[in-house]
């Protein structure tokens, strides 16, 4: 019996008692090799004894501050570090829970820069079809996973969703990649026309599309026309990198290496490497400014904004990243991952697409290569593959509704960033076989 109500009522979960390193041990003693960070949150492994070392010597000095009282010196730190090599023009740091929170804080700091700059007509906000920005009302209107959004739409504010950049499936035969960017980017003038441009507040995107589509990367200079086009009509820009960034695709921001910088971005998973629960929105100077010469405050809070035992994990997390180097390992394994994968399933009959960037990875499965059909979704291949996966040690984080929320299936893989080569041979061996027991079933 148990009384708490686990994700999937009639499937309770296996019982975590240990994990070390990139392994989980479950109370029958069988071990598993976690090659999804969870869900992209465990960069450095488990039970790293620094970020250990650091959280108990937080615990000992002060555990819990509200911050309509008190700052602390570790929240503080945390914030220089992370605007240190932020993005051009982000200058502070909202510092939250987790993801959802994050995105939510975001979308409401775009709505308050326009009503202290005296535009409070803009209030759209524009999305892309099969994004994902979290599972609090506001965050979940933002995103594009229908199949989150289905039960819930009576609940969730007005948004505006475009076509994403997906070149495995929208883009054209014979077109290029240019060409293809600027049709997929010029969705989002044309919908900013449509909407009036004097009305839209924000367009969020996620650099590297996470759990809805399966890391699918934008194509050409995709993301810079995105940004001349936010410039062109004031609209502000929200890059989502609750999943990607903070060193996921060997880059501390995934922005990066599209050469842009938002306006609001948001963090969270590898922030703290989920050794405690932390998120943060870091924000650009001009909004900061509107904030600071407006109102004088920020409409917004949470009870557990800034704790200091969780700004204490993602303080210890980032200088270990930064001190071992462990970007340049991202980068080094993520085209290992990419080599093996290549190797594995290059030539599978079921595997239409490898995608992804660093240690941010995924297969798409497919009934046929040729026309790229997916699977029926009864039959839940993606589901299948998760258990198969499970019965031979490997966790991923395989999801359906790849292609429009119901149909297609995908697996993600998002390794920690402490990965080994002789790590990622097993973990694509393992996926290997869980692939083709679920397409035996």
């Amino acid at each position: 019996m148990t009384h708490l109500l686990h994700r999937s009522i009639h499937t309770p979960p296996r019982r975590a008692v240990s994990a070390s390193g990139i392994s989980f041990t479950d109370d029958k003693g069988q071990t598993y090799i976690d090659a999804s960070g969870g869900a992209a949150v465990s960069c450095l492994g488990h039970a790293h004894p620094e970020v250990i070392a650091a959280l108990h010597a937080q615990l000992d000095k002060l555990a819990y501050a509200h911050t309509g009282f008190f700052t602390t010196d570790v929240a503080e730190e945390l914030a220089a570090h992370l605007i240190a090599d932020a993005p051009e023009g982000l200058s502070h740091v909202y510092l939250l829970s987790g993801g959802s929170e994050a995105v939510e804080a975001a979308l409401k700091m775009a709505r308050q820069y326009f009503t202290e700059t005296g535009q409070p007509q803009r209030r759209h906000i524009i999305a892309r079809r099969q994004s994902y920005h979290g599972n609090t009302l506001g965050a979940l209107a933002a995103g594009g996973n229908e199949w989150r959004r289905a039960q819930f739409k009576p609940l969730l504010m007005e948004a505006h969703h475009i076509a994403p950049c997906f070149a495995y499936r929208e883009q054209q035969e014979g077109e290029t990649d240019s060409d293809y960017a600027a049709r997929a980017a010029g969705e989002l003038e044309t919908k900013i026309l449509e909407l009036g441009p004097d009305t839209v507040a924000a367009f969020i995107a996620e650099p590297v599309v996470g759990a809805t589509a399966g890391a699918v990367t934008a194509v050409g200079d995709y993301f810079k026309r995105i940004r001349a086009i936010c410039d062109r009509y004031g609209v502000l820009l929200i890059l989502d990198e609750v999943m990607c960034g903070m060193g996921r695709t060997g880059y501390r921001y995934a922005c990066e290496y599209d050469g842009i910088a938002p306006d609001l971005l948001t963090i969270a998973k590898g922030l703290g490497g989920g050794f405690q629960p932390i998120g943060a929105t870091l924000l650009s100077r001009k909004i900061f400014d509107a904030f600071a010469d407006g109102s004088g405050f920020f409409q917004h809070g949470h009870t557990y904004m800034g704790h200091p035992m969780a700004a204490a994990a993602g303080l210890a997390v980032q200088q270990v990243i930064a001190r071992d180097n462990l970007l340049a390992n991202v980068q080094a394994m993520g085209a290992t991952l990419n080599a093996q994968l290549q190797a594995t399933f290059g030539q599978h009959a079921h595997v239409g697409d490898i995608r992804g960037r660093g240690l941010f990875q995924a297969v798409e499965l497919v009934a046929d290569r040729d026309s790229k059909a997916p699977f029926d979704p009864a039959r839940k291949l993606h589901a299948k593959i998760k258990s198969e996966a499970m019965a031979r040690g490997l966790m991923v984080y395989p999801m359906g509704g790849t292609i429009d929320g119901v149909r297609g299936d995908h697996v993600l893989l998002a390794p920690p960033f402490i990965v080994t080569e002789a790590d990622l041979a097993e973990i694509t061996g393992r996926l290997a076989e869980a692939i083709d027991a679920a397409l035996s079933e």
